[in-house]
């Protein structure tokens, strides 16, 4: 693994935390590891969700742009997951 792909994990994984962080003071509860996982989740829910319907945030930062459809794609993770525990 370079450099490069280590940098890349990393920013992956901050993305996700945060992503996580951010649903969770919309929908509520969690810790870090619930955070990283929804927030992983999220990131691949999000992107798809927004690439199928051709949304685009026109957002200047693909950081801020990724963030924002993590956060998206975790809320929706979180709420089908409490939904199917009942």
């Amino acid at each position: 693994m370079g450099r490069l792909d280590t940098r890349a994990l990393l920013i992956f994984l901050v993305v996700g935390i945060l992503a996580g962080f951010l649903a969770s003071l919309i929908v509520g509860g969690g810790g870090l590891i619930t955070y990283l996982i929804s927030g992983v989740i999220g990131s691949f829910v999000g992107g798809y969700l927004f690439s199928a319907l051709k949304i685009d945030l026109r957002i200047a930062s693909p950081i801020v742009t990724q963030i924002i459809t993590s956060t998206v794609g975790a809320i929706i993770v979180v709420i089908i997951a409490r939904l199917i525990a009942g």
